[in-house]
């Protein structure tokens, strides 16, 4: 028997539909997008394209579980900001002195990526804004809560987080968020790429390329 239809042809695919459900923000001055690299990028790129609405990027990790990297412990943001996936660690018996070598980890390598992405461009202010956060999709939400967490304290007025696949619960897994969109929540939910066609990891270079077409060379206005 054939697998059923996915309902993403890849995360492009998904970000002009989702920009469907994000119609209603359509006109409005105070909203941006913000992106967690590196899925989340062609995502909101289709969304901030389709809706008119300034892009960026929004830099956050997994705290991945030792041995079990894609099993998120927490996730940290380029702020510093930790949050953690408490009934994780537990169940995976994650010592304290293991989180710190995460962190540790995890903090490097959000340095490097600031600088590779970025190249010195500052980021979109958020404070009074109405700030649609993008992933390709949410499985424990770690990294999400660090991004909602941070952006709270940044100032931003309002937070839609608009992901195009997630558990049925994800409504109710972002009490920083003012509103949630997720179209698709499959039962069983068996993780992300299964919502995609296509769900190809991506690369720095396509993330620097894909950045290219929306931040002015460095050093310009």
């Amino acid at each position: 028997m054939s697998p059923p239809d996915r309902p993403y042809r890849d995360r492009t695919d998904a970000g002009r539909r989702l920009s469907g459900h994000l119609s209603h923000l359509s006109g409005r001055n105070d909203v941006v997008v913000l992106a967690l690299p590196r899925g989340g990028i062609p995502v909101g790129v289709a969304v901030a394209e389709a809706l008119g609405f300034p892009f960026d990027i929004f830099l956050v990790r997994k705290l991945g579980v030792p041995g079990q990297p894609e099993l998120a412990a927490g996730a940290i943001a380029a702020d510093g900001t930790v949050v953690m996936n408490d009934d994780i660690i537990a169940h995976t018996h994650t010592s304290p002195h293991e989180l710190e070598a995460v962190i540790a980890r995890e903090t490097t390598e959000l340095a490097r990526r600031e600088g590779a992405y970025r190249e010195g461009r500052p980021a979109l202010a958020v404070a009074g804004k109405t700030v649609v956060v993008v992933d390709d999709g949410v499985a424990t939400g770690a990294t999400m809560r660090a991004a909602l967490s941070t952006l709270r304290r940044l100032g931003a007025a309002t937070l839609i987080v608009a992901v195009p696949v997630g558990p049925g619960e994800v409504a109710t897994d972002f009490p920083d968020a003012d509103s949630v969109i997720c179209p698709v929540t499959p039962h069983p939910f068996r993780g992300v790429g299964g919502a995609y066609d296509d769900f190809t990891q991506l690369t720095d270079r396509e993330v620097q390329s894909i950045l290219a077409g929306w931040y002015p060379p460095a050093g310009n206005p």
